[in-house]
């Protein structure tokens, strides 16, 4: 996972690139011939000092290793983002980032 978070003026924007394969249900079944091997990105979260500033429930529909964009108020610079993943199969993914 790569993070790029910028402080301009009092907003920070983020953008997060997600190395992930994304098998959606379809490309499994034609890959293995069975669906139950399909594995994509369910949930995404990111907090700066224990406070939450992003949260997103996502499903096949995502390309594989998406680039996911947000901003948020209420950060400095110095401060640190934290990014979380979590697969279909439970596969849980961290990467922590310094606001610049």
């Amino acid at each position: 996972m790569k993070i790029k978070a910028k402080l301009k003026g009092d907003v920070v924007e983020a953008k997060v690139m997600i190395k992930h394969d994304m098998l959606t249900y379809d490309q499994a079944k034609a890959k293995t011939g069975h669906k139950e091997d399909a594995n994509f990105i369910v949930h995404i979260d990111a907090s700066v000092n224990g406070k939450p500033v992003f949260d997103a429930s996502t499903s096949q529909f995502l390309s594989k290793n998406p680039i996911v964009g947000f901003s948020f108020k209420g950060a400095k610079a110095g401060d640190k983002l934290v990014v979380n993943t979590i697969d279909l199969k439970g596969n849980k993914d961290s990467e922590t980032s310094e606001i610049r």
